[in-house]
């Protein structure tokens, strides 16, 4: 086997102590990075080192490491996830750098997404969303059999594209107007496409769009900057979806 290449890099990495503090750019360099590091091993190095001169590491969050959780959430040279398509931050490989790159790290930028310290950004509007109607109700009891609903294959993969939003507000970073309706309209897209979630199609698709404008995010103008940056390639065909469900759900009043 072949030895590791190393990099030697420059940081700029956003330090903001609270949301109503003001923030400032600090540069930090690194010397010897594995490329076959993750770019947030990266981060862990960066943070080992801070500590050894007993400066305060950078806050910055994350949890699986397996780009299934969508905690991730960094600017990374302008993109968000980094310039690699269908990739979350951790799935990020330092081999995507060369020797000497200056690499510009900042935290989501929306108003819906305050900054709590550094890099890491309050993502509870989405809870707030979900909570509005990201859900059906159902009677407690045994689990039915799995094939008791028949659903055509292509309407089920549809629904599963959909689902495999994970939520990690990259399309919100993305988007020059702050618009969670990718988000919003792959949430509504999993559930109205299956018999269970027709029952609350209507009240669902008001609820969870009604809290999305109160929490102050954009409209959307279709600019497929979303669709462009989502980690897990999650379509802008269930915005038109979305805006399918809504004006039926308004009619029906």
């Amino acid at each position: 086997m072949g030895k590791e290449k190393e990099l030697n890099i420059k940081l700029k990495v956003w330090r903001q102590r609270g949301p109503q503090e003001k923030g400032n750019f600090e540069s930090y360099t690194l010397e010897g990075i594995s490329t076959e590091s993750s770019f947030l091993e990266m981060l862990d190095v960066l943070n080992e080192q801070l500590v050894k001169e007993k400066k305060e590491p950078v806050v910055f969050d994350h949890d699986c490491r397996e780009g299934i959780c969508g905690m991730c959430s960094l600017y990374i040279n302008g993109h968000p996830h980094g310039k690699d398509t269908e990739v979350t931050t951790c799935q990020l490989h330092m081999r995507r750098f060369n020797d000497g790159d200056e690499i510009t790290i900042e935290p989501w930028r929306s108003a819906a997404f305050p900054v709590i310290r550094d890099l890491m950004v309050d993502r509870g509007a989405f809870d707030k969303i979900m909570q509005a109607g990201g859900y059906t109700s159902v009677n407690t009891g045994g689990i039915p059999d799995a094939n008791a609903i028949p659903i055509p294959k292509p309407v089920a993969d549809e629904a599963m594209d959909a689902a495999s939003c994970i939520g990690c507000g990259a399309c919100v970073a993305a988007c020059k107007n702050g618009s969670a309706m990718l988000f919003v309209s792959a949430k509504v897209s999993q559930l109205a496409l299956l018999p269970q979630g027709k029952v609350e199609a209507a009240k669902r698709v008001k609820a969870m769009i009604a809290k999305m404008d109160e929490l102050g995010f954009g409209n959307c103008t279709n600019t497929r900057a979303c669709e462009a940056e989502c980690p897990k390639g999650v379509s802008i065909s269930n915005i038109a979806r979305l805006n399918r469900e809504y004006i039926k759900a308004k009619l029906k009043d």
